[in-house]
C-alpha cells in the first residue's frame, strides 16, 4: 500500500502544507505537521507545497497480478421508487444480457426496497438471470449510505464482474460510494459499452473534453468494473414472460443502517411539464430563437403534437428557459421517435445528447448547420414561418 511519512527534523511548522490540502487532514501540533490518515487521499499537493521536503509519498506498485477467476456475473442496480422500476434499468438489462454473453456469464439485478418481491418478475422477463432482493423496512426509502453499506457486503460476498447503473441522481450517489468502499474503479455518464473478446474486460465509451472525444476507457486491475450509463442510449430490453430465473432473498441487520442520515420526506415536484427524456415527441429550440418568448411557438407546436419542449444549451444559458429543458451532453440524453430542432445548429454537445432519436427534423435557415448531417428530414427556412404553419397543418388535420 502507499503510505505519507512527515520527516520531523525538516518540518518547521510553516502551515503551508494546511492550507492545500483539499481532505483538511493536515493540522500543526507542536510546531510540527500532523496527518490524519483516516482522511488522507495521498493526493501529494502537500508534497508539492512543503518547501523543506518534509513530506514524502511512497508509492508502491503491484508486481502480482490478482486472480479475478472468482468474479462472475453482470449486476445491474434495479432502481425503484414506490415499488415502481426505472425505466433505464430496462436498458441496461438489455444491454447487460449481451455483455454477459461475450463472457459467458449470469445478468444479476440488486433490488432493495420494501415490499417490492413483485418486481423481481419483471426483472428476470427482462432479461434478469438472478434477482439478488433485499425487501425490507430499511430499505423502504432510499438512503444511498445504507444502500452502499448493504449492496458492498454483497459484492463481498457474491464477487460480482461489472457492476452498471443508470446515470440519474440516484445511481450516481449509490455507486460512487460503492466503487471507493470495494477499492474499484468507475467510468460515469458512459453512452456504450462493450466487451474486449480477447482480454475479456469491460469497454467503456464515453465523451471527454467537452463532448469532442469519445473516451474509452477501462479498469483492467480492480473488480468489479462499473459504470454509470445514460438514461435513453440503449434500447430497452423487451419483457420474455417465459424466461425463467432465480431469486436470491438477502437479508440484513441494523448494522448497514447509519444512524447519521434519517429519512423524513420526499416531495416531488410540482409540475406539470412533460419530463423530456420519456417524451416520445420533442421539439427543440436553439440560438436561433432569439428570445425567450419565441419559446411560446415551440410550445403551441409541441402541445399539438402531444409532445415536450426541449432546449439547447445556449438557449438555457441565455435564460430563455429552465435548465431542465436543456438537451445534451451537460443535460438530458433523449431518444423520442420524433425529434424536431428548430434554430438549433448542432454542435457536437447537443449531438450527444439527441443522435440516437428515431426520427430528426431539422428547421434552421443556414444551409451548412451541422444539425443537418444527422437529420432524416432537413428544411431550410426560417422556423418563424415554417413551425406557425406546422402547427397550423397538424391542429387541422385532426379537426
Amino acid at each position: 500500500m502507499s503510505s505519507i511519512k512527515i520527516f520531523s527534523d525538516k518540518c518547521v511548522g510553516c502551515s503551508l502544507c494546511v492550507k492545500v490540502c483539499p481532505a483538511s487532514a493536515i493540522t500543526i501540533r507542536d510546531a510540527k505537521a500532523v496527518i490524519n490518515l483516516d482522511k488522507c487521499t495521498l493526493c501529494g499537493a502537500c508534497v508539492s507545497a512543503c518547501s523543506f521536503k518534509a513530506i514524502e509519498i511512497t508509492r508502491v506498485k503491484k508486481t502480482k497480478k490478482e486472480d479475478f477467476s472468482e468474479y462472475k456475473g453482470v449486476w445491474v442496480f434495479a432502481e425503484q421508487r414506490d415499488g415502481e422500476i426505472a425505466s433505464v434499468v430496462y436498458e441496461l438489462l438489455g444491454k447487460a444480457r449481451k455483455l454477459a454473453d461475450d463472457l459467458n456469464t449470469y445478468v444479476g439485478a440488486v433490488l432493495l426496497g420494501y415490499d417490492v418481491e413483485r418486481c423481481a418478475k419483471e426483472l428476470i422477463a427482462r432479461g434478469a438471470d438472478k434477482v439478488f432482493l433485499a425487501d425490507s423496512e430499511i430499505f423502504e426509502h432510499y438512503i444511498a449510505e445504507n444502500y452502499t453499506n448493504a449492496i458492498c457486503k454483497l459484492v463481498k460476498k457474491h464477487k460480482p464482474e461489472i457492476i452498471l447503473a443508470g446515470a440519474t441522481t440516484t445511481g450516481r450517489s449509490l455507486v460512487s460510494r460503492i466503487a471507493v468502499n470495494v477499492y474499484a474503479g468507475l467510468t460515469a455518464d458512459c453512452t456504450g459499452l462493450d466487451i474486449d473478446k480477447d482480454k475479456k474486460i469491460l469497454v467503456q465509451t464515453r465523451p471527454a473534453f467537452g463532448g469532442n472525444i469519445m473516451a474509452q476507457i477501462i479498469s483492467p486491475d480492480h473488480r468489479p468494473q462499473m459504470a454509470t450509463v445514460r438514461h435513453k442510449v440503449m434500447p430497452e430490453a423487451q419483457p420474455d414472460a417465459s424466461r425463467k430465473g432465480e431469486v436470491i432473498k438477502e437479508s440484513f441487520s441494523g448494522d448497514v443502517v447509519d444512524l447519521r442520515v434519517k429519512f423524513l420526506d420526499f416531495v416531488k415536484e410540482a409540475t406539470n411539464m412533460i419530463n423530456i427524456a420519456e417524451a416520445d415527441i420533442i421539439v427543440t429550440g436553439g440560438r436561433g430563437l432569439g428570445d425567450s418568448k419565441n419559446f411560446n411557438i415551440l410550445e403551441e407546436l409541441a402541445d399539438a403534437l402531444n409532445g415536450a419542449v426541449g432546449a439547447s444549451r445556449a438557449a438555457v444559458d441565455a435564460g430563455w428557459i429552465p435548465y431542465s429543458h436543456q438537451v445534451g451532453q451537460t443535460g438530458r440524453t433523449v431518444c423520442p421517435k420524433i425529434y424536431i430542432a428548430c434554430g438549433v445548429s448542432g454542435q457536437i454537445q447537443h449531438l450527444v445528447g439527441m443522435q440516437s432519436s428515431k426520427t430528426i427534423i431539422a428547421i434552421n435557415k443556414d444551409p451548412d448547420a451541422p444539425i443537418f448531417k444527422v437529420a432524416n428530414l432537413g428544411v431550410v427556412g426560417d422556423l418563424f414561418t415554417i413551425v406557425p404553419l406546422l402547427t397550423k397543418a397538424i391542429k387541422q388535420s385532426r379537426k
